[in-house]
């Protein structure tokens, strides 16, 4: 087999090449453990035997005859086992998101006739015993972990015998390249789960398409921590299968300082609000020198500012640039691992002062772009100067097909576009028109090859008095300040334009120090200090330059508590805002703008 046609097919190339001695790594009772391809390929075998010895079946291959088994847990190398072994028996894989409400997660198993559950452990115990009630198809549920009222996941693995590993090879034989790979959820920023069918060919496409722009190959270590549930770090695992990197799952977002020191990966894919928050912990420890350290911490800071992929500067620039190097940004790298050879960063808006801050201390982060119905991406920035732009999200990939509508709406075409939506025709004939994925995003493509994109069609606003406000831009002009954190723009309706702004308290506190503000540490007290509100006047009234006279903000509020997954501000994948649920949670603070 020299050219696969499904994305299981990795572990049979990689074992034809001799195989790989880490394929998969996670952490045991505080050791590593590691899985090679054929460790990984006898587990994924005996898992697909158990599961036909279970019932589970292709049916007659049909999206509706075959059956559906539903994930609900973290990145293990057990979901990669699952994933492989419900793959090559004809099933579908149904991820759904830990942190999804019960409401969503019954919708879903409902919605698929989903025939089993798995899910990591016992903190989803009692969401999930909600759930069972009112979802009859569900058989039985396995827990990767050991966990009290359910069966843990190992048991399947003796069930298979020698007729059920007959019918595995027998089963996957079958499986066509244009059949359904999955079903992914998207709830994005509004409305019921909708779900999204992805082939072995859709993303296959996009494996294919976007491996060459990774700088991996046999013996890269790779780091996982974005949702295994989310198309982006699925479709980038099967980038990694491929390529037969050595993928590394970080134990949880708190650890993952830890986890990346003792990886040292070359790689890793993020989204912007980690990277921020990476950048806010750096500039704290900055805040925190004194003197001439303190001093040298900021000129690096400000050389970084100015870095730009296509024009180097001047030789006296590269010469201060190379000495910051030396001796500020190399403990940037050995906080990363010492490693990294690139970060991909996706799902939102990445502020271009990070890009070129972080890509001027050795630590390049290529912006990409796409959707869960692109399988995902797009677009993708490269290591390759001709190929690299800050402020884009890179070159179109190889095989797709962009334009841009009259409306500005990017439009995209290929292999990756989706077979549609699961039950949902209309909404599939209103998304997909005569093969162009109606993405709902704003966008240009600069020198016409970089695809730039400027906001969401349906977040663009019209104020009281008619006129348009696309929020976007302005929002990530204000987050270009250290000053600010998360910021989200207001107006819809109203006579102008106005801003929810979160502070970075670490640069606020070190800020209000110097100037003698004095609040006994507390955030609350702080963000409503009159000298604190007129240093964020200074901030917009700076942004506000930029901008026509309606798009500028005229009246904010600042809050002391960041938009969070936890409280439902932001999307499951850890990126967008979501407006609606903002509006309601924050209407005192956005009432206070307009009253």
């Amino acid at each position: 087999m020299n050219k696969p046609h499904r994305l299981f097919d990795c572990l049979h190339l990689q074992l034809q090449k001799g195989g790989v001695q880490t394929t998969l790594a996670a952490k045991e009772a505080g050791q590593w453990r590691s899985y090679s391809t054929q460790d990984v390929k006898n587990i994924v075998d005996k898992l697909s035997a158990g599961l036909i010895a279970l019932g589970v079946s292709s049916g007659d291959m049909s999206v509706e005859g075959r059956d559906k088994i539903a994930i609900i847990s973290k990145n293990r190398p057990e979901w990669v086992f699952l994933d492989l072994a419900v793959q090559q028996i004809g099933a579908v894989l149904i991820p759904i998101y830990p942190t999804a409400i019960a409401s969503d997660i019954s919708f879903i198993i409902n919605d698929t006739r989903a025939k089993f559950i798995f899910i990591n452990d016992g903190e989803l115990s009692e969401k999930i015993k909600e759930v069972l009630s009112g979802t009859p198809t569900v058989q039985e549920v396995y827990a990767f972990e050991h966990t009290d009222g359910f069966r843990h996941w190992s048991e399947i693995l003796p069930l298979g015998k020698q007729e059920h590993f007959i019918a595995t090879g027998e089963a996957s034989k079958k499986i066509n390249t244009e059949d359904l790979f999955t079903i992914i959820y998207t709830s994005g920023t509004t409305g019921t789960p909708k779900g999204v069918m992805l082939s072995h060919h859709n993303v296959l496409s996009n494996v294919m398409s976007t491996l060459p722009t990774f700088p991996i190959g046999i013996g890269t270590k790779v780091l996982s921590f974005l949702p295994l549930n989310h198309i982006f770090e699925r479709m980038v695992t099967y980038v990694y299968l491929f390529a037969g990197a050595s993928i590394h799952y970080a134990e949880s977002l708190d650890t993952l300082g830890e986890n990346i020191r003792e990886v040292k990966p070359h790689m890793f894919t993020t989204v912007p609000r980690l990277l921020e928050k990476v950048y806010e912990r750096i500039l704290a420890k900055g805040m925190e020198q004194k003197g001439i350290r303190k001093k040298l911490f900021f000129w690096a800071l400000k050389l970084g500012e100015g870095y730009d992929i296509q024009q180097k500067g001047s030789i006296g620039y590269r010469t201060k640039l190379s000495l910051a190097n030396k001796i500020v940004f190399s403990k940037w790298r050995e906080g990363l691992g010492g490693e990294i050879k690139c970060i991909v960063t996706g799902a939102a808006a990445c502020q271009v002062r990070l890009l070129r801050i972080f890509s001027a201390a050795g630590i390049p982060i290529l912006e990409g772009y796409g959707q869960t119905e692109s399988s995902p991406v797009i677009s993708v920035n490269q290591l390759r100067e001709e190929a690299w732009m800050f402020g884009t999200v890179g070159p179109i990939i190889d095989g797709v097909t962009v334009k841009i509508a009259e409306d500005g709406e990017v439009l995209c075409k290929g292999p990756n576009v989706m077979m549609g939506y699961y039950k949902r025709p209309d909404l599939s004939a209103e998304t997909v028109i005569d093969g162009w994925l109606h993405t709902g995003d704003i966008g240009t493509l600069v020198n016409n090859k970089f695809l730039k994109i400027t906001d969401r069609k349906k977040e663009i606003f019209k104020t009281s008095g008619g006129k348009y406000v696309a929020p976007q831009p302005i929002e990530n002009k204000l987050a270009e300040s250290p000053f600010v954190e998360q910021v989200m723009v207001v107006g819809a309706g109203e006579k102008f334009t106005g801003a929810l702004i979160v502070p970075c308290l670490p640069v606020l506190s070190d800020w209000a120090k110097a100037q003698g503000i004095e609040v006994g540490g507390d955030d609350q007290s702080l963000v409503h200090h009159p000298k604190v509100h007129e240093q964020y006047k200074k901030i917009v009234d700076e942004m506000n330059k930029h901008f026509n006279q309606v798009e500028q903000v005229k009246k904010f509020e600042l809050l002391s508590s960041s938009f969070s997954l936890d409280n439902g501000e932001i999307t499951p994948g850890l990126g967008k805002l979501r407006r609606k649920v903002i509006m309601e949670r924050r209407s005192e603070a956005v009432r206070k703008i307009y009253s």
